[in-house]
């Protein structure tokens, strides 16, 4: 009887030592501010804080797409709640912005409990032969671990083809912050393209997957420059100047008018040609 007591008490006691080491283990990859028993300090940042400097280039929406605005620490998601994805995200990236020594979190991707369900769950991606795609990449956010944490928001994913999401799709991010080291500071805004037409869902929460992406970019140091890119979330197995469109191309084939306050005559020189050879 005493060695049955004895056996059960030491299977609690393995129990309890699992949650210990399991709970010490997650709180090793949370943001300190997490840690610390301060998440406010992520998610409570002041709306007016962020959104000041880039309310001039949110997109006018053409379509009257539903849109919930979520302030992050390094970027500006409209969250559609009928797509369960990003209508768009927007985000400076400085030079200094563009590298850091933030290493990407294991148990990294997580539900934004900011949004009302149904919304993306990391189930819903399982087994569906998709990868989650970030929309404000993870390496435009090594400089600050708050700002990583947040670019794991489910909110900044999309369902994304794998070889787009780990080939043509990285290497334009990683032209970004090419860009933003060379230039001082760009404007980035990407988002999903659904066409007309029934849509694939996945998951339990029917997340919608995009029939394509796009990617913004402005650059307004020194001479004012823009440039574009449509990439179908497929293989995207062709070099990047394929993929590149005019802001005016991505504006009629996405349904926003990006960059809106700018002045004519500069909007017309950034929208209206685009070269990799310019850049």
């Amino acid at each position: 009887m005493n060695i049955r007591k004895t056996i059960r008490t030491a299977k609690y006691l393995l129990i309890i030592a699992g949650l210990l080491f399991s709970f010490i283990k997650g709180r090793q990859f949370l943001p300190k501010s997490f840690v610390d028993g301060n998440a406010s300090a992520i998610t409570k940042i002041k709306p007016e804080a962020k959104e000041a400097p880039l309310r001039a280039y949110f997109p006018s929406d053409n379509i009257n797409r539903p849109h919930q605005l979520l302030v992050r620490k390094n970027y500006i998601v409209s969250y559609n709640s009928h797509t369960r994805c990003p209508n768009w995200v927007l985000w400076q990236l400085t030079r200094e912005h563009a590298d850091g020594n933030v290493k990407r979190p294991d148990y990294a991707f997580h539900e934004d409990m900011e949004v009302p369900a149904p919304r993306a769950e990391l189930a819903d991606y399982r087994h569906s032969g998709y990868d989650r795609g970030h929309m404000c990449p993870a390496g435009d956010n090594k400089w600050d671990a708050d700002a990583m944490y947040e670019s794991f928001l489910m909110t900044n994913m999309c369902p994304q083809n794998q070889n787009l999401n780990s080939g043509l799709w990285n290497q334009i991010e990683m032209q970004c912050r090419y860009w933003a080291k060379k230039y001082g500071s760009i404007y980035i805004i990407c988002g999903p393209v659904f066409l007309k037409g029934e849509h694939q869902t996945i998951g339990q929460n029917k997340v919608m997957v995009p029939e394509a992406f796009f990617k913004v970019v402005v650059c307004l140091e020194g001479t004012p420059k823009g440039i574009a890119f449509i990439c179908r979330n497929t293989d995207g197995n062709r070099k990047k100047d394929y993929y590149v469109n005019t802001i005016s191309q991505v504006e009629r084939i996405a349904g926003y008018s990006f960059f809106p306050s700018l002045d004519a005559d500069m909007a017309k020189t950034i929208k209206e040609h685009a070269d990799l050879k310019d850049w």
